[in-house]
């Protein structure tokens, strides 16, 4: 594990902390499940879901794996967002970090 790993889980877990005003303790544990999905898809092709802005729950299959031949532009990573490409709909879509429900 990098050291760059380690400070992405800790803003994603301050982020998180000061959106939802959750104990830190719950907000770090949530933090290292964002972490190992986006592990998991930097390898394959991983099932999750999360709930939309506008309520609905969202089911997608998304990955980071071989996708960067189409990464267009030179976008900046958020601490409040994962993107990824879905498998599904062949776009890149993203969801607020504090939104991601389940990993199948």
């Amino acid at each position: 594990m990098r050291k760059s790993d380690l400070r992405n889980i800790m803003l994603r877990a301050w982020e998180m902390y000061r959106t939802t005003g959750k104990a830190f303790a719950v907000c770090l544990s949530r933090s290292w499940v964002i972490f190992r999905l986006i592990q998991r898809m930097r390898s394959s092709v991983v099932q999750f879901s999360y709930e939309k802005i506008n309520g609905t729950l969202r089911k997608a299959k998304g990955t980071l794996r071989g996708v960067s031949s189409i990464i267009k532009g030179t976008g900046t990573e958020t601490p409040k967002t994962v993107k990824y490409y879905d498998i599904e709909a062949a776009n890149w879509r993203s969801f607020k970090i504090e939104n991601l429900i389940t990993i199948y």
